[in-house]
């Protein structure tokens, strides 16, 4: 038995926030902390003080968490990013809204005193004496303090306060995880009541010190000759007095959600995955009606993550192809119009997008991806709209004569064509590309609306129903927002998105089989209806053949998959290297391209190079960050693994910025979950002459100075599959409408 806990977190956007740069604007993004420890970096917004995200995410976390943070910062280019507020949600707050918190909320102003980190190792004892008992404080270490210091740390020391009477440690120079080891002794009066504050601090020469937290003990709760000791974590000083700020900073528009799960032994849901399986496999001919009891006591709101749950614990099984076409042959024997067909937000729907977004999304991005990135590097102004037209955003240069407003449509209609041209000839060389299991599914939806709607008047019918899903539900919205879909990294800026906006329209009368209907409702399209009438006939042709594979097919394709190790993540990262030993010893980090398996991190010089095995996954013992003081970067990864005769070695990596590099150690830390011999402790600084750079200890292979965090990643469209959670999720669900059933 296990708990998990998960963080849903959808940022919306933001309005009135102050104007940071000198043209009277702000250039926004949001870093997502939980603990202190930064975990998400939305897009930046550029010029504006009202910038719109709409990028959610879902983390999961270990269940001790304390609070998520959203930083909203100002991005400038030339000098440090500016903070303009925050909102802070406590795990408290969250667990009080069993259905999310959302809403607006106003930022506050980030005070340096509030922001601290981390813990610190105290022992506490009350000694009996021959007049008056004595309070003995043995201050040990900290660990994950706040670095303070333009060198990324800092100079910490303690300051033990009691009844009046203050006693300081050393100072440790140029350290977040500092050892004093040092003890203090105050007399108690009896019957004391005081508190002992325990406060760190980080020493400036110059400067006054600044403030890192402070642990404040009551003793009244300590015995007598029995010893406490314990990891105590720092807080805030609350005492001064706040500004009142609230709403001048601008507000922000959240939805969190947080998820606390006990997760049973897998035979405690044996029995519900057993019926669930038993009715899948049956279908329509089965007694069975549990399927659609869910699908009626669902509401709205969570009809898409029942779907996801459901559609997960399917794949897991081997039935996912099963599970739709059941859904499949639900939704047609209660519709009796084609042209609602799938068009609502039912359970059929809905699961079949997750099930594209999970076995899918790789497919669409080896057909996309080019497209969308040809239209983000040309950032050509298109309009097809004559009431929207700017001819001046267009420009001109030198001697040539503006472009008159017929000029524009025409080139933005050339422009849309190419690009709807190029999208649809990819599409059509992707047959073979496409998941075997899609293929299969999209053959069974095909042949069941053939069954249900058959004649020649409903001859398009079956191909509508695929594109409904294929063009409408997965390819057009990906084209509108490339970055939810993992195409960009960055949001497009207003010109590309309207480029965007326009050939997703054109894709969706593709899919719409360019039906009078679509036609109509914006006539302004025309100038595109020979490319779409050519291209409804590619759509046609494709279709035909990607629903053209039988069952022996399919098994082979399976087959030949299984037999590849599929790549769970891969991209470009550089490495660090050694060179020379001693005083001239240099380090230096090489770019390669990397690529982790289910079997081993590889790389090679480029994507399609020979690979080179880097450390075999069951080797992997921790995924972990290291300190920017390390290497002066705030976005290097160390992979500690051992190597072939079981000696301790790391890898350290450098990633482009704070996401990747948290999508990296999130899919490192779930490929090697399971494995033996898992570290609670690391280093998360580096070993150089003759310590270790953080917390300063002479033995190299000694115990780490901070807790590993293996259980905090980001859940990937891609993700292993967790099938003991999925069947908790859904007995959870069943047990919220077990009035209704």
């Amino acid at each position: 038995m296990a708990k998990r806990s998960s963080l849903y977190i959808r940022i919306v956007e933001g309005k009135n926030l102050p104007a940071k740069d000198i043209t009277g604007s702000s250039d926004p993004y949001c870093i997502v902390k939980v603990d202190n420890e930064p975990i998400i970096r939305t897009a930046t917004v550029w010029k504006t003080l009202c910038p719109f995200w709409g990028e959610e995410y879902q983390v999961h976390l270990p269940p001790t968490f304390h609070t998520v943070a959203f930083y909203v910062m100002d991005e400038d280019a030339l000098s440090r990013d500016d903070v303009i507020g925050k909102v802070c949600l406590p795990r408290d707050t969250l667990a009080s809204h069993p259905k999310g918190f959302s809403g607006w909320t106003h930022l506050t102003e980030v005070d340096p005193d509030e922001e601290v980190q981390g813990e610190i190792h105290l022992r506490l004892e009350v000694q009996p004496g021959a007049q008056a008992c004595r309070l003995r404080c043995s201050v040990l270490e900290a660990r994950d303090l706040a670095p303070k210091d333009r060198n990324g740390a800092s100079d910490p020391f303690v300051r033990v306060r009691y009844k009046g009477r203050t006693q300081e440690t050393s100072i440790v120079k140029k350290s977040c995880y500092p050892r004093w080891n040092e003890t203090f002794e105050f007399e108690l009066g009896e019957g004391a009541t005081e508190v002992l504050c325990v406060e760190t601090w980080d020493w400036d020469l110059v400067s006054r010190n600044d403030f890192l937290g402070k642990v404040v003990i009551d003793i009244q709760r300590l015995q007598v000759a029995q010893p406490e000791e314990g990891w105590f974590r720092l807080q805030p000083d609350q005492t001064k007095s706040r500004r009142h700020d609230e709403g001048n900073l601008g507000s922000l528009q959240l939805e969190v959600r947080l998820r606390d799960e006990m997760v049973l032994p897998s035979s405690c849901y044996q029995p519900l995955v057993q019926l669930l399986c038993h009715e899948v496999k049956l279908g329509m001919q089965g007694p069975g009606q549990l399927i659609s009891l869910i699908e009626e006591t669902t509401s709205t709101e969570c009809r898409q993550d029942v779907a996801t749950n459901l559609l997960k614990l399917f794949l897991g099984q081997g039935l996912a192809k099963d599970f739709l076409d059941l859904l499949f042959q639900l939704e047609l024997s209660r519709t009796s119009e084609t042209n609602t067909l799938f068009r609502s937000n039912s359970l059929a729907s809905k699961s079949m997008e997750a099930f594209l977004k999970v076995a899918g999304m790789q497919y669409l991005h080896g057909v996309l991806g080019p497209i969308i990135n040809k239209v983000f590097e040309e950032k050509k102004y298109v309009e097809l709209d004559p009431s929207k037209v700017e001819v001046k955003d267009v420009g001109c240069s030198g001697l040539h004569r503006p472009q008159t407003e017929a000029e524009v449509l025409e080139q933005s209609a050339q422009t849309l064509r190419a690009h709807l041209g190029a999208l649809l000839s990819a599409l059509s060389r992707s047959v073979r590309a496409c998941p075997a299991v899609v293929r299969a599914t999209f053959r069974q939806l095909f042949r069941r609306v053939r069954e249900r709607f058959p004649g020649a008047q409903h001859e398009n019918v079956p191909f509508i129903a695929v594109t409904s899903f294929l063009c409408l539900r997965f390819f057009s919205p990906a084209i509108m927002s490339p970055k939810l879909f993992h195409l960009r990294e960055r949001h497009a800026d207003a010109r590309t998105s309207r480029t965007l906006l326009l050939l997703a329209k054109a894709v969706q009368n593709v899919g719409n089989m360019d039906t009078p209907a679509s036609r109509a409702k914006e006539a302004w399209m025309e100038p595109l209806q020979p490319t779409v009438r050519q291209g409804v006939a590619q759509l046609k042709d494709f279709i035909t053949k990607l629903v053209d594979i039988e069952e022996k097919d399919e098994l082979d394709l399976q087959r030949t998959l299984s037999l590849q190790a599929p790549p769970v993540k891969e991209g470009p990262l550089f490495i660090h290297r050694t060179k020379g030993k001693g005083p001239l010893m240099s380090s230096s980090f090489k770019k390669l391209y990397f690529f982790l398996t289910t079997e081993a991190l590889s790389f090679a010089k480029t994507p399609s190079s020979k690979k080179s095995a880097l450390i075999k996954l069951a080797n992997i013992r921790a995924a972990e960050k290291v300190e920017e003081k390390s290497f002066g970067s705030s976005h290097v990864m160390q992979v500690i693994y051992t190597d072939d005769v079981g000696r301790p070695q790391t890898a350290y990596l450098q990633c482009k910025c704070v996401n990747e590099l948290n999508q990296w150690l999130s899919a490192l830390r779930k490929v090697s979950i399971n494995n033996t011999g898992l570290l609670g402790s690391y280093h998360p600084g580096v070993f150089r002459g003759d310590k270790w750079s953080c917390c300063h200890q002479k033995e190299k292979t000694g115990q780490g100075c901070d807790k590993t965090r293996s259980r905090v990643t980001l859940q990937e469209w891609n993700d292993p599959l967790d099938h003991d959670l999925e069947a908790q999720l859904i007995y959870r669900h069943l047990l919220g409408v077990e009035a209704m059933l």
